[in-house]
C-alpha cells in the first residue's frame, strides 16, 4: 500500500455505503485521502468545511438531490474563490444523462461496476487539471491585488502632484527653495505638464544629470523601467535625447 502522496482530498459520494467504503479504501491505498459521504447534503457540508477537497466522485442517481444538482450547488458555493473537478459514477449509462452531466460541469464519467484502475488513472488526470486551474485562480487573485495596488499608487502620485502644484509649493519655489528639498529654483516648462507624476519624477532626475541606475535606486524601480519612462518622456515632449531633455529642464 502506498503512502499518502496527494494533498488534494477526494469527496466520495454515493447513497450505497458499500460502494463508498470500497472506493475510499482503494483510493486511500493509492495515495488519496477520502471524505466519504452517503448523501448530497452530507457532501455539501463536508465540502464546505474542508478547503482541501478538490476532487469529487459522485453517483448520478441519488435520492433527493442527484449528482448533477450536487455539483451545481458545489459550483455555486465555490464562486470565484475555489475550484474542483468532478467525476460521475452511474449504474445506468443513459446517453442524455451523461450529456447533461458533462454540460453541468462533470469532467468525466464511469459506469458501474467500476474498473478501479481506470478510475484511478482518470482521477490522477483530473488532479493535474485541478492544479492548473488552481494556479490560474491564484494568478487571477494576484493580478487583482496588483491592479488595486497600482491604482492606489496612481492616486497617491496624483495627490502628491496636487500638493506640488498648490500655491504654497509655488510660493516656496518662488522664494528660492527647490520643491525637492534644495535651495535651487526649478521651473518646469509647460510641455512637461502632460506627463504623469512618475514620468515627471524621472524627467526631473534626468535633468539633474542622474544615470538610469541612480534614478532606479532613488525611485525604487528597475533600470529597465527607468529606460521605459525616459523613452516615454522623450516621445511625449518631442525631444531627441537626454541632453536635450536636461537642457529643457
Amino acid at each position: 500500500m502506498n503512502k499518502l502522496t496527494s494533498a488534494v482530498k477526494v469527496l466520495v459520494v454515493d447513497d450505497q455505503p458499500l460502494i463508498v467504503e470500497e472506493l475510499s479504501e482503494f483510493l486511500g491505498s493509492s495515495g488519496y485521502q477520502c471524505v466519504p459521504c452517503e448523501s448530497s447534503q452530507e457532501a455539501i457540508d463536508r465540502f464546505t468545511d474542508d478547503a482541501d477537497v478538490g476532487l469529487v466522485l459522485c453517483d448520478l442517481h441519488m435520492p433527493g438531490m442527484d449528482g448533477i444538482e450536487l455539483v451545481q450547488e458545489l459550483q455555486r458555493l465555490c464562486g470565484n474563490h475555489r475550484v474542483f473537478e468532478a467525476i460521475m459514477l452511474t449504474g445506468r449509462a443513459d446517453k442524455q444523462d451523461v450529456i447533461k452531466a458533462l454540460r453541468a460541469g462533470f469532467a468525466d464519467y464511469y459506469q458501474k461496476p467500476i474498473d478501479l484502475d481506470e478510475l484511478l488513472d482518470g482521477l490522477r488526470r483530473q488532479e493535474a487539471v485541478l492544479h492548473e486551474r488552481q494556479k490560474s485562480l491564484q494568478l487571477g487573485h494576484l493580478n487583482q491585488k496588483l491592479q488595486s495596488l497600482s491604482e492606489s499608487i496612481d492616486d497617491l502620485y496624483q495627490d502628491l502632484d496636487k500638493v506640488r502644484r498648490s500655491p504654497s509649493r509655488r510660493g516656496a519655489s518662488e522664494s528660492g527653495e527647490d520643491p525637492f528639498g534644495g535651495t535651487e529654483r526649478l521651473e518646469i516648462p509647460p510641455v512637461f505638464n502632460q506627463l504623469s507624476p512618475r514620468q515627471l519624477d524621472v524627467a526631473r532626475l534626468v535633468g539633474k544629470g542622474q544615470t538610469n541606475y541612480q534614478i532606479a535606486c532613488e525611485l525604487g524601480i528597475t533600470e529597465n523601467t527607468v529606460k521605459l519612462y525616459v523613452s516615454q518622456v522623450l516621445r511625449l515632449t518631442h525631444m531627441h535625447n537626454r541632453t536635450q531633455l536636461a537642457l529643457a529642464l
